[in-house]
């Protein structure tokens, strides 16, 4: 687990789209798996791992929503800026940030969680369809809505 916990924290954050949130989402994870690794029956780790996040994720949301309706707004797209930049390309980049943020954080969660898994954890599309429970037919088919959706989002994000 200890290898993945990068990976385990960064979807974390886009699912539950709260740094707090996230971070007790991935120790409930790491509590979860500990306690039931003997179901781990070999195979990728990560993929095992991220999918135990990805449902302590989806539980502790559906407990927020039940109890007041709250979800996080935070990005996670923090960078850090190249002092040599000049004002006018920090602020570019800080706009384009944003837009993408939006555009990602307005994705329904099912096509957010297959783009971060692809785009941002470079998991192949098995290890999403193993990870997300579905099969890797309906993992090709959120991402091409998720890219097009995305896409749509961002430049709709552009044109104000």
């Amino acid at each position: 687990m200890v290898p993945h916990l990068d990976s385990a924290l960064r979807l974390a954050r886009w699912l539950a789209r709260d740094p707090v949130l996230a971070e007790d989402v991935v120790q409930e994870a790491a509590l979860r798996a500990f306690k039931h690794i003997a179901s781990y029956d070999g195979g990728d780790g990560r993929a095992w791992f991220l999918k135990v996040v990805r449902n302590a994720a989806y539980d502790a949301l559906a407990a927020r929503k039940r109890s007041d309706g709250y979800l996080g707004s935070d990005d996670g797209l923090d960078a850090f800026e190249d002092p040599a930049d000049g004002p006018e390309a920090i602020l570019s980049r800080s706009q384009d940030r944003d837009v993408l943020a939006k555009a990602l954080a307005a994705l329904p969660l099912d096509l957010r969680e297959c783009l971060v898994l692809r785009e941002l954890e470079g998991f192949s599309y098995k290890e999403i369809a193993q990870t997300v429970g579905v099969p890797t037919g309906t993992v090709m088919s959120r991402l091409w809505r998720a890219r097009q959706t995305l896409m749509e989002n961002a430049a709709k994000g552009m044109e104000t």
